[in-house]
C-alpha cells in the first residue's frame, strides 16, 4: 500500500472514490507480498500491482463493478482464477474495496504519519459473519475507529502494535467478538513502519553508487565520513543525509535509532576509521554489517578487532569481504553485489542461480 498511498490520498482528497485491491495473504509462490496494492480510479486508470501481472485484469474488473467489499482468493486450484492468468503456482487472497472520504476518514492522518516517518498500522476486518470493511487505525500511543466492540478493538490494537514494532503486515484470526482463541473473524493489519536505515561509511565513489541503490530499495540512506572535502551533498544527491563526523562517534549517537532492519556498509577501507567503527557496529542488533577490503585487509582487520575485545561470535556477524561474488568491477556493480548480499541474508536466499536449485522461488 505504501507505493500507492500518496496517490490514493490525493484522489480521495479531491472527492474521488477509488477501488483498491490489497494483497492480505499469500501462499506458495505468490509474486507480491502482503500489503501490495492496486488502485482503480474513477476514470479507469490502474495504479500499482497485486500480482506482478497475473491477476491484475480480474481485480481491475472487480474493483470497477464492486457493490460491497469482498475477499477474493486466486490460485491454481481455482478454475476461474486460473483462467485469468495466475499460472505461477501460488495462491493469493486479495481484499477489494471502495475507498473515499467517508469509508476511510483517517486516511489523511495516516499519510501525515507516514510522511513524518512515524509508525502507524491500519487494521481492517476482511472476514466476519456479519460483514466486513470495518477499519481502525493504530498508532503506538492511540487508536481511531472501531472494528465492532471494545473487546475486539483492545485485542486487535494490542496485536497490531506488536506487528508494527516488527514491521510485519498480515492477517490475524479471532472469534466473532474478538476472542483470541477462536475463528470467524479475520483482520488484516497493514503496517507502515518508518523506512529501514542504511548507513554508508566512507565518502568514496562506491558509496555514491551504494547510496543510489539503497534509496532505490527503500532505505533511508545516510553517508558519513570525517573528511568534509569529500562528504558533500553534491557528491551524494541520492542520500537522505550526508554527515561529516568520525564514523564511530556518529554510530554511537545513532545506535538507539537502529533496529534489526538496519544495514551498515563500511567502505572507508582505512584502519583508523574501520576498527573503532566496527567495534561499535558489531555490538549492535542490526540486520547487516559489511566491510570492504581484500582478504588480506580482512584478516588484518580481524586481528585488530580481536584486540578490542570483540568475541568470535560477534566477529562472525561481519560480512567481509563485502558482497556476493558477482564478478563485477565498477562501483555500480559492486553496489549491486552488496545489495544482493543484504537481500539474500534478509530473506535467507542462497545467492545461487535459480536454474541450479530446486526449491520454491518465494520462501
Amino acid at each position: 500500500m505504501r507505493d500507492v498511498l500518496y496517490d490514493l490520498a490525493e484522489r480521495v482528497a479531491n472527492g474521488e472514490t477509488v477501488g483498491v485491491g490489497t494483497v492480505v495473504a499469500t501462499f506458495s509462490s505468490a509474486p507480491r507480498p502482503a500489503g501490495a496494492a492496486m488502485l482503480v480510479t474513477q476514470d479507469g486508470e490502474a495504479v500499482g500491482s497485486v500480482s506482478g501481472g497475473c491477476v491484475e485484469g480480474a481485480v481491475y474488473d472487480l474493483a470497477q463493478s464492486l457493490p460491497a467489499p469482498v475477499l477474493q482468493r486466486y490460485g491454481v486450484s481455482d478454475d476461474d482464477a486460473f483462467a485469468v492468468g495466475l499460472t505461477c503456482g501460488g495462491i493469493i487472497d486479495i481484499y477489494v474495496e471502495k475507498i473515499n472520504a467517508e469509508t476511510f476518514p483517517q486516511l489523511s492522518e495516516v499519510v501525515e504519519t507516514v510522511r513524518a516517518e512515524e509508525p502507524v498500522a491500519v487494521a481492517t476486518v476482511v472476514e466476519h459473519p456479519s460483514g466486513i470493511g470495518r477499519r481502525m487505525v493504530v498508532w503506538p500511543d492511540r487508536r481511531d475507529g472501531s472494528l465492532g466492540s471494545a473487546r475486539i478493538d483492545d485485542a486487535v490494537a494490542d496485536d497490531a502494535r506488536g506487528m508494527l514494532a516488527s514491521g510485519r503486515s498480515g492477517v490475524l484470526q479471532y472469534g466473532p467478538d474478538g476472542q483470541r482463541r477462536g475463528e470467524g473473524m479475520s483482520v488484516f493489519v497493514n503496517s507502515f513502519e518508518p523506512p529501514p536505515r542504511m548507513l554508508v561509511f566512507g565518502a568514496i565513489d562506491f558509496a555514491a553508487a551504494m547510496a543510489r541503490l539503497g534509496a532505490f530499495l527503500g532505505y533511508r540512506v545516510t553517508v558519513c565520513d570525517a573528511r568534509p572535502v569529500f562528504a558533500t551533498r553534491s557528491r551524494f544527491p541520492e542520500a537522505d543525509e550526508v554527515v561529516v563526523e568520525w564514523p564511530h562517534r556518529y554510530l554511537q549517537r545513532e545506535a538507539s535509532k537502529l533496529d534489526e532492519r538496519s544495514v551498515i556498509a563500511v567502505l572507508t577501507h582505512d584502519p583508523k576509521f574501520d576498527v573503532p567503527l566496527l567495534e561499535v557496529a558489531l555490538r549492535l542488533k542490526v540486520g547487516y554489517v559489511g566491510a570492504m577490503g581484500s582478504r588480506r585487509t580482512h584478516e588484518d582487520r580481524l586481528d585488530r578487532l580481536r584486540e578490542t575485545g570483540l568475541t568470535e561470535s560477534e566477529l562472525a556477524a561481519l560480512s567481509s569481504p563485502i558482497g556476493l561474488d558477482l564478478g563485477g568491477r565498477t562501483p555500480e556493480e559492486t553496489a549491486v553485489a552488496i545489495a544482493a548480499e543484504i537481500i539474500s541474508l534478509r530473506w535467507k536466499g542462497t545467492g545461487r542461480r535459480l536454474t541450479e536449485i530446486e526449491m520454491p522461488i518465494h520462501r
